[in-house]
């Protein structure tokens, strides 16, 4: 059966342009009712005006489609609270959040002033948290939810001059590790999508026939697989210029030393055997590392466990 959103409601925060304005257009096509969420502001977070989702929520119900602009600050508890208030008083459930909301404040660590990370981290990050806590209660009562973040290559790989994108995009793939499995028994699926995109973020960033190749449209199809019933767990799919592929961290099998051995230079010595993925696996939680370490170590002192 094709994917649809018949009788869903989805909230898209930065819905306004780009990533998320594509993003709520398709799940209106596909037939949810859509919260256009959007702040309104620039690229790095100042200024503020509706418009934009104003001129989104027009298209959507011009094509036929139901929809709502909302202008919440992510990073504030306050407005997003009403945001999700706003949507319950209109459709009475929610049932898809994709926090797609960002901005830039490119600068290398060494020039980068605390606030630049402060605001980054709050939009992307804690504004992922605020979004989704203020979501999570309604899901768990429906017993049924589907949370898409939104991280980075820049974060999962590292990029020059955004230590504090990186950091935020990489602690949203954290959030969604310990969220998946929180939400697990009520039918909450939480992943994450890392896109690249041409948009108002990153149209000074590359040459214009490499954006020309990177439309936003191309990652949204990954969105919707995510939003759907059939949505899985836990995974970070990326996509862009119509590829797509995903992410998983991945452990080595690793060592054991005597407590002899339990020096330096003995790491340094067997640092690559350490390291050797050969037999390396995949952790659903942070439990199953324990347990791994455990019986390692019990095993390599002839313990038996209980």
């Amino acid at each position: 059966m094709s994917i649809n959103f018949e009788g869903r409601v989805a909230i898209v925060t930065g819905a306004a342009n780009g990533l998320g304005k594509s993003h709520a257009l398709s799940l209106a096509t596909l037939g949810a009712k859509v919260v256009v969420n959007d702040f309104g502001g620039a690229r790095d977070g100042t200024g503020g005006s509706s418009e934009a989702a104003e001129k989104v929520v027009a298209e959507i119900k011009a094509a036929g489609g139901e929809a709502i602009a909302n202008g919440a600050d992510v990073s504030s508890e306050e407005q997003v609270d009403a945001m999700v208030q706003q949507t319950l008083d209109q459709w009475g459930r929610i049932d898809i959040l994709v926090n797609n909301a960002g901005i830039l404040r490119d600068k290398s660590f060494a020039k980068m002033e605390m606030s630049d990370w402060d605001k980054v981290v709050a939009v992307h990050l804690t504004g992922s948290a605020i979004c989704t806590r203020a979501v999570w209660p309604v899901m768990r009562e429906q017993k049924y939810g589907r949370v898409i973040m939104t991280t980075s290559t820049s974060g999962l790989y590292g990029n020059f001059g955004q230590a504090n994108y990186g950091a935020a995009k990489m602690g949203v793939a954290g959030l969604m590790n310990t969220l998946c499995l929180e939400g697990e028994k009520y039918d909450i699926k939480v992943n994450c999508v890392a896109p690249t995109a041409a948009t108002r973020m990153t149209e000074d960033l590359m040459p214009k026939e490499v954006l020309a190749l990177l439309e936003p449209e191309a990652i949204t199809p990954a969105v919707l697989f995510l939003a759907s019933d059939q949505a899985p767990n836990q995974r970070i799919v990326l996509a862009g210029a119509g590829c797509y592929a995903m992410v998983r961290l991945m452990e080595s099998d690793g060592i054991y030393l005597n407590e002899e051995e339990r020096t330096p230079d003995a790491i340094a010595a067997q640092f690559e055997q350490l390291g050797d993925m050969g037999n390396a696996r995949e952790m659903s939680n942070g439990g199953e590392h324990v347990t791994k370490i455990l019986t390692k170590a019990a095993q390599a002192k002839g313990i038996k466990l209980t």
